[in-house]
């Protein structure tokens, strides 16, 4: 369920076509960087990752953004770890997102998750080309970051894109 509503009616609600995928991202990249459409969404699709990875829902099982975190001894903790990044940088902006909806919030003695250079690049570059026709002036904002960081639950390591990756 996706605020009250089955999968199929989020996706028709989103799309217009049932199971077109919506675009689910789960960012490698430093909450901070997002916009505040891009933040919500981000919260919203790490809670759907959540309810895959604890078996939840049989939506987006296959969701290859997913691979990274079923890699983890405990996924769950990974992606639980990933929502407390989300929420922190809520945070520092002022938005409160409801930390009681995380399954396993303490990061504590959770691993991080490698990623490679060439999928932060990717990354970057993907944020760049939302925020210029969404958010012109949040990307104004950012004009000076030539190497993003990462979320905190990840490091850099040198590498292409990730295989899983599906954005072009």
């Amino acid at each position: 369920m996706i605020n009250g509503r089955s999968h199929r009616s989020a996706d028709r609600a989103a799309t217009g076509r049932v199971g077109e995928d919506r675009g689910v991202r789960v960012w490698s990249l430093h909450p901070r960087y997002l916009d505040r459409q891009g933040l919500t969404a981000c919260w919203r699709e790490g809670l759907l990752a959540q309810a895959v990875l604890a078996g939840r829902t049989r939506g987006y099982r296959a969701h290859p953004q997913l691979v990274r975190f079923r890699r983890q001894p405990d996924p769950v903790a990974s992606i639980g770890a990933y929502l407390v990044g989300v929420a922190d940088a809520a945070a520092e902006r002022g938005y409160r997102f409801d930390r009681s909806r995380i399954d396993r919030a303490g990061a504590d003695g959770v691993p991080h998750v490698a990623v490679t250079d060439g999928q932060v690049a990717l990354e970057w570059q993907h944020l760049r080309r939302k925020l210029a026709l969404r958010s012109p002036d949040h990307l104004a904002g950012l004009r000076h970051v030539d190497v993003p960081e990462v979320h905190p639950l990840f490091v850099v390591v040198p590498g292409p894109v990730e295989g899983w990756e599906r954005a072009g």
